[in-house]
């Protein structure tokens, strides 16, 4: 098994052959996944030395320290985090070696085509269609897809779509991998409260998915989507983050710089929210280390769940703090960031993208029933479509 000292001696070594002054960015990306040192707990050939996860600090630590160029991982994060395991989980060998590396790179972006319109909360009701062409052996891909961040810049998706309309809603889903550059696929800006369209609407029309592009069995693409679906709400609520670098941040820094605005009822609020900023960041840093032990489970759609509420709590809550300047809130410049920016630009805008906190990476209701059921194990809610075939639910 290797060990830290072993990960030091293998990233120097990365170093001294691509001095990072003098290497192009790209290129040094391309050599440390060749080495091994982009994500080691993945196996040897696809970025990884099949090390223990918690060995990933040394190597991060020694090239950040060497003035490393890094992925950009908040640009490129439903890939990382989400399609990187699925494809691990479920790929082929030939999936693995095509998809992983220019993934990790950053030259390939992601996105998730999951929510549809008549199918958010409710994900499994689905009515995008994948049926398979009998000459070719492709699959035609027609629906419509919403709320898909990173769309407008990305070149693949991950995709679920209903193959047999003949069983029930859980049943009879498949899961694939989508071109973005394909003909029948057109990405129209969703523009949101705040102005700006980081969201898309996703139409496909008559797309072909060849069979190479299949994750999972056919009709088991409800437990690929587990997967990918437990690492989004891990990505989302278990954010690494410093004190105060979240949305308590600017609210605790107006605090301080500006006295006049103090009043007692205020004060017992912020205390409140500033302790449970800290409860919530200690709590993703626990999760962090489960998931170094396996994979992730349902805490982290409890983790989610929490982020949401409190960030909305806090901005509500700066918005009361700064008064009349809280509202403050003109720029509606239709912008199309490849970031969520959920911190930056003023209280108004925090206030407003918050809302989309308790929608984005599984509502808050949903998150809710698989906290009550799967991990303090309530009944389950009484369900009358379970056993239904889709094709004759009520729409």
């Amino acid at each position: 098994m290797i060990d830290a000292g072993e990960l030091r001696t293998r990233t120097r070594a990365l170093l001294e052959a691509h001095p990072p002054a003098t290497t192009d960015r790209a290129d040094f990306l391309k050599a440390r996944f060749d080495a091994g040192l982009a994500w080691v707990h993945y196996p040897e050939g696809l970025g990884g030395l099949g090390a223990p996860r918690s060995l990933q600090a040394v190597v991060d630590a020694e090239l950040e320290a060497a003035g490393a160029p890094d992925n950009d991982p908040r640009r490129i994060g439903i890939g990382l985090g989400m399609a990187a395991p699925t494809v691990l989980g479920f790929g082929t060998e030939e999936q693995k070696q095509r998809f992983l590396r220019p993934l990790w790179t950053g030259e390939e972006v992601w996105c998730q085509l999951f929510s549809e319109p008549g199918a958010g909360s409710d994900l499994a009701a689905l009515g995008t269609r994948a049926v398979r062409d009998a000459e070719s052996g492709d699959w035609v891909v027609n629906g419509q897809k919403v709320w898909t961040s990173s769309a407008h810049t990305a070149r693949w998706a991950i995709l679920i779509a209903r193959t047999d309309p003949d069983l029930p809603k859980h049943r009879g889903i498949t899961y694939f991998v989508c071109d973005m550059t394909d003909p029948g696929v057109e990405v129209r800006p969703l523009r949101q409260i705040t102005g700006e369209a980081e969201f898309n609407e996703v139409f496909l029309t008559d797309v072909r998915v060849p069979d190479a592009h299949r994750l999972g069995e056919v009709g088991e693409g409800w437990k690929v989507a587990q997967t990918t679906l437990m690492n989004e709400r891990v990505s989302i609520g278990g954010m690494r983050i410093p004190r105060e670098g979240g949305m308590i941040g600017p609210v605790a820094k107006a605090w301080r710089d500006r006295p006049e605005l103090r009043t007692h009822d205020l004060h017992q609020r912020l205390l409140k929210l500033w302790v449970d900023a800290e409860v919530a960041r200690l709590t993703g840093e626990r999760l962090r280390q489960q998931l170094v032990a396996g994979q992730p489970g349902p805490e982290g759609s409890g983790m989610k769940l929490g982020f949401a509420r409190l960030n909305q709590e806090i901005s509500g809550l700066e918005v009361e703090l700064l008064g009349e300047e809280g509202l403050l809130y003109d720029d509606w410049t239709m912008r199309r960031p490849e970031l969520v920016d959920f911190v930056g630009r003023e209280a108004g805008y925090r206030y407003l993208r918050s809302k989309g906190n308790s929608i984005e990476g599984g509502t808050s209701e949903v998150l809710l029933n698989i906290v009550a059921e799967r991990v303090l194990g309530l009944p389950a809610e009484p369900r009358t479509d379970k056993d239904v075939a889709w094709k004759d639910l009520a729409r």
